[in-house]
């Protein structure tokens, strides 16, 4: 019972953060948003049993692509969409 619930928190979680991340206007938020995401997605799986996936989740793309993605965003200024 209580895994249940905290599947479906983490669920919800990803649901919004998902959404937060793709319908922000600022493009630094929207990075951290989906940063924040993806470290929700991999603490998900560990929590599922699957730590592999987690594990290769967080090394990989919060570990390289995001950071690349937030160093561009840094280096490219960031603006807000129009």
């Amino acid at each position: 019972m209580i895994f249940t619930a905290i599947f479906v928190v983490f669920a919800a979680l990803l649901i919004l953060l998902a959404l937060k991340t793709v319908l922000d206007r600022n493009l630094t938020h929207s990075a951290i948003f989906l940063m924040t995401f993806l470290f929700a997605l991999s603490a998900l799986f560990i929590f599922l049993g699957a730590s592999l996936v987690g594990a290769i989740e967080l090394l990989v793309f919060v570990g390289a692509v995001v950071t690349l993605l937030v160093f561009t965003l840094m280096l490219t200024g960031g603006r807000e969409l129009e």
